[in-house]
C-alpha cells in the first residue's frame, strides 16, 4: 500500500466530488425510468448488448464483458442468465479452451439494442443533452478525461447506433 496524502482535498474538489456523485445517481435513475416507461428492460441490459454487439463476431468471454461494463461479477453473470433466457444472447463454449465460454449476441438481442436505442438516446437528450451545449458538453467530457474517464472509442454514437451507459 502506497503513502497516505498528505494532502487533504479543497472545498471546491470535495463540491466537485458530491455533485459528480449527485448527478451521476440522479440521471441513471432517470434514463432508467424513461427506458421503463417505453417498456424496455434495464439500462445494463442495452450496456451488454452494446458491448457484444461491438466486439468482434459479437461475442466476449464473460469477464471481458464485465471489464467493459463496469459491474460486478455476480450482476454480470445474473445479467448473462437473464439474457440468455430471453433469447438475446447465447452461451458458446470457447473451442481452444473448452473449460472457457463466449457469450454471444443473438439477432434478437441485436434488435432490442436498436430499438432501445431510440428511447436512450431521448433519455440522454432530455436530460444531458438539453442542459448543455455542445461546448459544454465537450468541455465536461475534457474535464472528465483528466479524472481518468476517458470515452475515446464513443466519435459518434449514431455510427454505433447507440452509446454505452459509461
Amino acid at each position: 500500500m502506497g503513502q497516505p496524502m498528505k494532502r487533504k482535498p479543497s472545498i471546491e474538489a470535495t463540491a466537485a466530488w458530491i455533485r459528480l456523485m449527485r448527478v451521476q445517481s440522479r440521471v441513471l435513475d432517470a434514463v432508467e425510468q424513461e427506458l421503463k416507461k417505453a417498456g424496455f428492460p434495464p439500462l445494463a441490459w442495452y450496456d451488454a448488448l452494446l458491448e457484444l454487439s461491438r466486439a468482434p463476431s459479437g461475442e466476449l468471454r464473460p469477464v471481458e464483458l464485465e471489464r467493459q461494463m463496469l459491474i460486478p461479477q455476480y450482476s454480470t453473470s445474473r445479467l448473462i442468465d437473464r439474457l440468455v433466457e430471453e433469447g438475446l444472447a447465447v452461451r458458446r463454449e470457447c473451442k481452444i479452451d473448452k473449460r472457457g465460454q463466449f457469450v454471444e449476441i443473438t439477432e434478437a438481442g441485436r434488435e432490442l439494442q436498436k430499438r432501445m436505442w431510440g428511447a436512450y438516446s431521448a433519455a440522454i437528450e432530455k436530460h444531458v443533452g438539453s442542459k448543455l451545449s455542445d461546448a459544454d458538453a465537450s468541455k465536461l467530457c475534457c474535464l472528465l478525461d483528466r479524472l481518468g474517464c476517458s470515452c475515446g472509442e464513443l466519435t459518434s454514437p449514431a455510427a454505433d447506433e447507440g452509446a454505452s451507459a459509461r
